[in-house]
């Protein structure tokens, strides 16, 4: 067994600031555990004391049923996979990924039939007698997996170990790594900045902000049903569009006009926390949106007309980009998410809001004309103004049983 535990676990230094605030988590034996979540959230923290290169402030942390918030690193039985390999650049292949073992004073015969085995599983067999200068980032990072997976641990930690790859070789060791855990169903906390990453890995995901632990679930469950505006901000790409609306009966007024709000989700928000709110926060997926030319039935969803700013063709798909007269959502979460990816300090739209909408590759909308859109008002998220937490979820769990992914 080699269950994680977070009981209350708080990391505070010396100066007061809290990285680490009352995490409760469980990571059940051979899950693949996502921390996801904006620079400085605390999710490399919360792996380092699991690691225990951190001293744990408050709280307790098992592994295995264990307390381990006492134990050295070397005596929790884990392996860590860092962001920059790490690998001695004087020894081989070979050498490199039996280290730990000869430390440990293992017999040879055991060692490289360890490392012949990991070799096998990780592609690397006919590289073992080769120098990390003489290897691709990817030979690298995967000789550094492959130093972890020798020791046979009850647990792998990766500390954004794909960041310093290209995109194309980071949707190739994404690949690598989610079969090789499948493979070796050990227990793993894998952090990331990249929310795609988390999506397309994990078999849970924990998003955390300014240390907290926001919401935790699969990533069908984060993606649908976000329990607050920082989780449906930070969570798909392209991000989640938010205007300000406002209730009355069974329609929500928009800047694109006026959103039937379907029963399956009326039923929601009236057993939810806000039934009888008027002023909300609405959430809207770039995906949700369609050519109204292409979609065959239009009585699920809304149709509007916006002008077309800017249109980029991405091959299989065209991204949309246009402005509605609406003042800005404003929320410390939004803030926050636009800080971490830079777009703090981008102008803003003036006189209103940007929407980002995607479109199929057959659309025949043009750039600098007016287009008629379609938005699939199934998927529409309603945020509270102000707490910002979701109004369709009374605990940010995903409602039974869940709707049924349209195609327009």
């Amino acid at each position: 067994m080699a269950e994680i535990q977070f009981r209350d676990v708080t990391k505070r230094y010396a100066d007061g600031f809290e990285a680490v605030k009352h995490l409760n988590l469980d990571v059940p034996d051979g899950e693949l555990m996502i921390l996801v979540g904006p620079s400085g959230c605390g999710k490399s923290t919360a792996l380092r004391m699991v690691a225990g290169l951190e001293d744990i402030s408050e709280g307790e942390l098992k592994i295995g049923g264990t307390v381990v918030n006492e134990k050295a690193p070397k005596d929790r039985d884990i392996a860590m996979v860092f962001q920059n390999y790490a690998l001695y650049p004087h020894m081989t292949v070979r050498e490199n990924m039996g280290f730990a073992l000869k430390l440990a004073k293992t017999p040879q015969q055991e060692i490289d039939s360890k490392v012949a085995e990991a070799a096998k599983i990780l592609d690397l067999e006919q590289h073992l007698d080769r120098k990390p200068a003489n290897l691709s980032g990817g030979q690298r990072q995967r000789v550094a997996m492959g130093r972890a997976i020798v020791r046979s641990p009850s647990v792998f930690l990766m500390d954004e170990p794909l960041s310093n790859l290209d995109a194309k070789l980071r949707v190739q060791m994404r690949t690598e790594i989610s079969r090789i855990q499948q493979q070796l169903e050990t227990t793993t906390i894998y952090v990331t900045h990249d929310q795609t990453e988390a999506l397309t890995l994990g078999d849970r995901i924990a998003v955390m902000r300014a240390g907290i632990l926001q919401q935790v679930g699969p990533p069908s469950e984060l993606y649908g049903y976000p329990s607050n505006l920082f989780v449906a901000g930070f969570i798909g790409s392209p991000s989640m569009n938010f205007l300000a609306g406002e209730i009355h009966g069974d329609t929500v007024h928009l800047p694109i006009g006026d959103v039937h709000i379907p029963d399956e989700l009326r039923h929601r928000l009236e057993s939810g926390p806000g039934g009888a709110r008027k002023g909300v926060v609405a959430g809207l997926r770039p995906e949700h949106f369609e050519d109204a030319a292409l979609v065959p039935d239009r009585s699920k969803g809304t149709v509007f007309k916006a002008k077309i700013d800017v249109l980029e063709s991405m091959g299989s798909e065209y991204y949309a980009y246009f402005v509605v007269a609406s003042e800005q959502v404003s929320s410390t979460e939004l803030e926050e998410l636009a800080e971490d990816i830079g777009g703090a300090d981008l102008p803003r739209s003036q006189g209103g809001v940007q929407v980002t909408v995607r479109l199929a590759a057959e659309s025949q909308v043009k750039q600098g004309q007016e287009a008629e859109l379609w938005f699939d008002s199934r998927h529409l998220q309603l945020f509270d103004a102000e707490s910002g937490r979701s109004l369709l979820t009374s605990d940010g769990s995903a409602p039974a049983p869940a709707p049924q992914t349209p195609t327009a």
